[in-house]
């Protein structure tokens, strides 16, 4: 079951980011189940149309999952997102979506992102 749900996860995440938002949602996602995005008021509804809306405003946006890691019913997804891919400038955000899972589907989702900076330091990067 965890190799299966860390597939779903990818899979939820490859399809936002293709334009599949409904798609996603109606494959790998428990519209009962909550989300605890600060910025969106409850529910995956609510979410689900505010990725719509973001995918609107942002048609080129990129997204590359460097690590996936599970436990239980956990799968954590650490990726590389672009909001503006055709913007060889912006270095984007790391950002770690954290799923739990129940019956094969997604009932709870937690996101959180760090801005990579332009004149980052690190010479590690961070990936």
């Amino acid at each position: 079951m965890i190799e299966s749900n860390k597939k779903a996860a990818v899979r939820f995440l490859e399809l936002v980011i293709a334009s599949k938002i409904d798609e996603a949602y109606a494959k790998h996602v428990d519209m009962g189940g909550k989300h605890h995005n600060a910025y969106f008021p409850a529910g995956f509804e609510k979410l689900r149309d505010a990725m719509k809306e973001n995918e609107s405003q942002f048609p080129n946006k990129r997204l590359a999952v460097k690590n996936v890691i599970a436990e239980g019913d956990l799968v954590v997804a650490h990726s590389h997102l672009r909001m503006r891919s055709d913007d060889p400038k912006d270095p984007g955000m790391t950002v770690v979506h954290i799923f739990r899972f129940k019956d094969g589907k997604i009932v709870e989702m937690w996101d959180c992102g760090q801005a990579i900076p332009a004149d980052c330091p690190n010479e590690d990067g961070v990936f």
